[in-house]
């Protein structure tokens, strides 16, 4: 799991003063350096070259004229709510108000020690300074237009629980109780939560996979209008469709044309693009889901930007959905008590973007260099999209996932052999290990990647030349499943708890996914199949963990007692 540096409170500080700085900001989409990977061999598996149908993108002879004019809405580039919680902190008030801790003065000292004390007295409540996140007017406001203006939306919502509550808001505000929504079967477990609470009923799309990497892809609009197409001729309404892209190992669906499929027939589309917040800052990115057309778009602006973690966005276009309907399911699903340290870091991420054009030039170069580098490694390989047979428009440039496999190492083993030598992974899976490039990675660390990719080849090369076997091929745990019930009855009938080796044939009570990458293989109200126990017991038994199931060491499971 990635691991979080704590910065001394004078480094805070400077963070504070350094995200509230005045110099001008880029206006949306002024991130076409042309300095780096002009001729790239991969730049045309990692661009997309098709236009926006909603927010433009800015084109390289454009960007010039543009950067002489910005947005008044970003002008300045200060980020507003940073400001407002840097002067209310630094008031000399007696407080009579909440958190306990009472602006830092009461702080736990073993915390505080660690993070510096400065960051409780930012720990503010809902003053009248700092605005209400639920019904925004004055700096929350303010930091949610000028987000909205840098990513290309028509409207944004700051998200203090994460992407999961803004998937579970966009469901809840296209969906109601008893409406169909096609999601990908590979979705992430926060899509299935919203449909217990939504009460949709989900159509599910096998995405392709492959068996070498254990490793689903993206889903298609031909797959999404033949969906489209049963649901009708069963005389099913259906609410909205969902699409994940990037996935979790940045494979990057083709959302316009998902959308062009939809759009006839005024049916939104909404994306879990949680690990795509980058995509509009840099030339080779792919398409944002906004600039495609998608109605709704949530982001994990933790992920690869630099917000605090739990700290996320959820992007709207003009069009199917009513932004005051996600509103409310907002408030539903949010704190009431929202930390503003969280909101703070999404305007502080903001600003950052807005004031440096180039800040993923040198991540990129690193990432496809390292590619290029592992590629020649021998016993290992790199995924693309050459992995796959469907035609998937972009990946990811910035994560890199390594396979071992031909080295006869699973990604486990791979994983802990290269965390001995201090090289910490984002994601583990039974075959491949995923790396991901951010702006804090330096030279350095991507060289001690490498460095010890060679050292992982040399060793296990010349190790297994006399035991040479087949590819330990993972057979797909998402190909055949049976629904027997909504996971929302699902959820709610009565369970009894079966050893996990007699659970072949009961229905499912539970969502047992292991962790990362977030993915279910078993879904409330699904028919337990040998596919799917065999997956369970083999991620078991090599120690992966396992989410949502009661039982987490998943010697048993709950089923539903019908």
């Amino acid at each position: 799991a990635p691991t979080t540096d704590h910065a001394s409170s004078s480094s805070q500080q400077q963070q504070l003063d350094n995200a509230s700085s005045s110099s001008p900001p880029l206006p949306a989409r002024a991130y076409l350096s042309t300095d780096v990977l002009q001729e790239s061999p991969r730049r045309h598996a990692i661009a997309r070259c098709d236009t926006s149908r909603s927010t433009p993108r800015i084109s390289e002879t454009e960007t010039e004229a543009t950067l002489a004019q910005p947005s008044a809405a970003v002008q300045g580039g200060t980020a507003p709510l940073v400001q407002a919680l840097k002067s209310t902190a630094a008031q000399d008030v007696s407080c009579f108000h909440f958190p306990g801790h009472n602006r830092g003065k009461a702080a736990p000292s073993l915390l505080s020690n660690l993070i510096g004390a400065e960051t409780f007295s930012h720990d503010l409540p809902e003053l009248p300074e700092l605005d209400d996140l639920f019904y925004p007017k004055g700096v929350i406001l303010d930091a949610q237009n000028r987000a909205a203006e840098l990513f290309g939306s028509s409207k944004t919502w700051f998200l203090i629980n994460g992407s999961t509550c803004g998937i579970q808001a966009a469901v809840m505000a296209t969906c109601s109780p008893g409406d169909y929504i096609i999601i990908p079967r590979n979705c992430h477990i926060s899509v299935i939560s919203a449909l217990v609470l939504s009460g949709a009923v989900p159509k599910y799309i096998v995405p392709e996979y492959n068996s070498a990497w254990d490793i689903a892809g993206g889903v298609t609009p031909s797959q999404v209008d033949k969906a489209l197409k049963e649901l009708e001729k069963d005389g099913k309404k259906v609410g909205a469709v969902l699409v994940t892209s990037p996935t979790y190992h940045g494979i990057c669906s083709d959302v316009q044309g998902i959308v062009d499929v939809c759009r006839p027939l005024h049916i939104p589309v909404i994306v879990d693009e949680a690990h795509g917040a980058h995509f509009r800052f840099h030339h080779s990115f792919p398409s944002t889901a906004i600039e495609q057309g998608a109605d709704l778009a949530v982001q994990s602006t933790h992920k690869v930007l630099s917000s605090l973690t739990q700290s996320s966005m959820l992007h709207m276009a003009r069009g199917l959905v009513d932004a005051d309907k996600v509103s409310q399911c907002l408030q539903l699903l949010q704190s009431s008590s929202p930390s503003y340290l969280l909101l703070s870091s999404l305007d502080a991420a903001r600003a950052q973007l807005s004031e440096n054009s180039k800040s993923f030039d040198e991540p990129v170069a690193m990432a496809l260099e390292t590619k290029d580098q592992l590629m020649v490694i021998p016993g290992l390989s790199v995924l693309d999209l050459s992995c796959f047979a469907s035609d998937f428009p972009a990946i990811d440039p910035l994560r890199v996932t390594l396979s071992a496999s031909d080295l006869h190492l699973s990604g486990y083993e791979a994983d802990d052999i290269l965390e001995e030598h201090q090289i910490v992974s984002e994601l583990v899976g039974t075959q491949a290990v995923t790396f991901a490039v951010n702006l804090g990675t330096s030279r350095q660390d991507v060289q001690k990647l490498v460095q010890c990719a060679k050292h992982l080849s040399d060793k296990y090369m010349s190790a297994n030349e006399s035991r040479f076997s087949k590819h330990n091929y993972v057979r797909s745990p998402l190909d055949k499943f049976s629904v027997k019930l909504s996971p929302r009855e699902a959820f709610f009938t009565k369970k009894r708890r079966v050893c996990i080796e007699d659970s072949l044939g009961e229905i499912c009570g539970e969502l047992i996914c292991p962790y990362p990458p977030g993915i279910p293989v078993l879904i409330p109200g699904e028919v337990v199949t040998q596919d799917s126990l065999s997956y369970l017991i083999n991620v078991r038994d090599q120690g992966m963990t396992i989410s949502g199931a009661a039982d987490g060491e998943l010697n048993s499971i709950m089923v539903c007692n019908l």
